[in-house]
């Protein structure tokens, strides 16, 4: 039987390419905002492109905030792509202006600090041992990004040995960012699988079979 998969309609996201990428792995794939079927599925992939202040604004709208925190807190995976990855985290700073985020993560989503921005293209990414997320795939293999925000300073240490560290992957564009994080039930990407080709199509059916 199938693994049932939302992807979350908020109004930001390339709502249509992420479900064609995702119904390539044989998961059956619904786009929707309604609460009750985005915290019911198998597998939740938040989208995001644009303004960080613009998508929490939207999230919050349909409640989505509120599906993503009862989904982790029961275990239900996540997984969120390029701004769907940063609202994870504490806060955005755009322009000069804070927006807090999920808070899932501590730590802020600040502008790149590069010779080129926005950062478009192919880049590989370095990832920690045991990652289940990059399973099958070279070292070297390649990932789709564009973006002019990220994170650049991990924050969150775990302390209480019995708890799992997240396994986070990196890459570098100017300076080292976050390219990646797995934490138990939340995988999320900076780059973009659904645009990454054989490697995206690999990584999403690794998702999916943790499903």
């Amino acid at each position: 039987m199938s693994k049932n998969v939302v992807v979350f309609d908020y109004g930001s996201g390339n709502l249509r390419s992420a479900q064609r990428a995702v119904e390539r792995t044989g998961a059956t794939v619904t786009v929707s905002s309604d609460f009750q079927t985005a915290l019911d599925a198998d597998g939740l992939l938040v989208p995001g492109v644009g303004a960080f202040e613009a998508c929490m604004r939207g999230l919050k709208a349909v409640r989505g905030d509120v599906i993503i925190g009862r989904r982790l807190a029961g275990g239900r995976p996540v997984l969120g792509i390029c701004v769907g990855m940063q609202i994870l985290f504490e806060r955005g700073v755009e322009h000069g202006v804070e927006t807090a985020g999920c808070d899932e993560w501590p730590g802020a989503v600040e502008p790149l600090d590069a010779p080129i921005v926005p950062h478009m293209g192919w880049n590989t990414v370095v990832r920690p041992e045991g990652s289940r997320m990059f399973a099958g795939l070279p070292d070297d293999e390649r990932f789709y990004f564009v973006h002019s925000y990220g994170v650049r300073n991990w924050e969150l240490e775990v302390t209480n040995e019995k708890i799992n560290a997240p396994l986070v992957s990196w890459t570098t564009h100017g300076q080292p960012f976050v390219a990646a994080v797995e934490n138990g039930p939340l995988w999320a990407t900076q780059f973009h699988p659904e645009k990454s080709g054989d490697a995206g199509a690999a990584l999403l059916t690794n998702w999916v079979n943790t499903l």
